[in-house]
């Protein structure tokens, strides 16, 4: 099972988890658990391979990495501990985690909160992951990771963003961070399925303005799909809750509140 941390309210009986991105770890959030843990139960996680859920070099040779069973991995977590319906919070590929989970087990969902939301590659991106696919062999996957990181965070005001997810990176071992990487093989078509259907929960995406790659699909998406908002944050990139956390903190937790 994941490893994972919980942070139970005196009164609240509402739930929030949250989800961390491919690279990064619980640890990610620590910017947000005394506010939420003053409002709700709070359940952070370690996703397979991150943070404290390390798997053995045997058991990572055996598991195929898809998107359908890690997300049966978190799942595994709610159900242990009896949580029967969440507030999901997730920051990049988390977002994508979230939205899937949601297909499969949608009445553990009560909303999503999508931070540096991912729900189409655009040219540059898709670029980006060919030249992953085609150097993962040859170069150090901390050299791509770095790539990526800054393709994906750019300016100044990104750095500590940056860094903190390259710190956290620095943790997986190569062979963990292919097999993660190996999952962009299906994800173009799992995004385009979650562009067509409206699963009609509701839905806040959270963003950066900065955040040049992600952010002009997700204003397509809130214009046709009911029950989403999307808040934009100025001068900010990709990882919102790293980079302004207090405003992120405030505009998540009213919306949780509101539903």
């Amino acid at each position: 099972m994941l490893n994972y941390y919980t942070y139970n309210h005196d009164t609240s009986e509402t739930w929030v988890t949250f989800i961390h991105g491919a690279g990064g770890s619980s640890s990610i959030w620590y910017k947000q658990i005394r506010d939420f843990k003053a409002n709700f139960n709070v359940l952070i996680l370690d996703l397979r391979g991150h943070g404290n859920s390390k798997m053995s070099i045997k058991e990572t040779f055996k598991t195929r990495y898809t998107f359908d069973s890690i997300t049966a991995d978190i799942t595994e977590v709610i159900d242990h501990l009896g949580i029967k319906k969440s507030h999901f919070i997730g920051i990049s590929m988390g977002t994508i985690l979230i939205r899937n989970l949601a297909e499969k087990r949608k009445d553990l969902v009560q909303s999503m909160i999508l931070g540096g939301a991912i729900i189409k590659f655009d040219f540059r991106s898709q670029i980006l992951i060919k030249f992953g696919v085609t150097f993962k062999s040859i170069v150090p996957y901390m050299i791509l990771y770095k790539l990526f990181a800054f393709i994906i965070m750019p300016n100044k005001n990104h750095k500590k963003a940056r860094l903190l997810f390259i710190n956290e990176a620095k943790k997986l071992y190569q062979k963990e961070f292919m097999r993660w990487f190996k999952l962009t093989s299906e994800i173009n078509s799992l995004l385009r399925f979650f562009r067509v259907k409206d699963i009609k929960i509701p839905t806040m995406y959270i963003m950066g303005e900065e955040d040049y790659l992600f952010l002009p699909p997700i204003r397509k998406i809130v214009s046709k799909h009911t029950l989403s908002s999307l808040f934009v944050i100025e001068k900010c990139g990709h990882v919102v809750n790293v980079e302004r956390p207090k405003i992120f903190n405030n505009e998540t937790i009213s919306f949780i509140k509101n539903n």
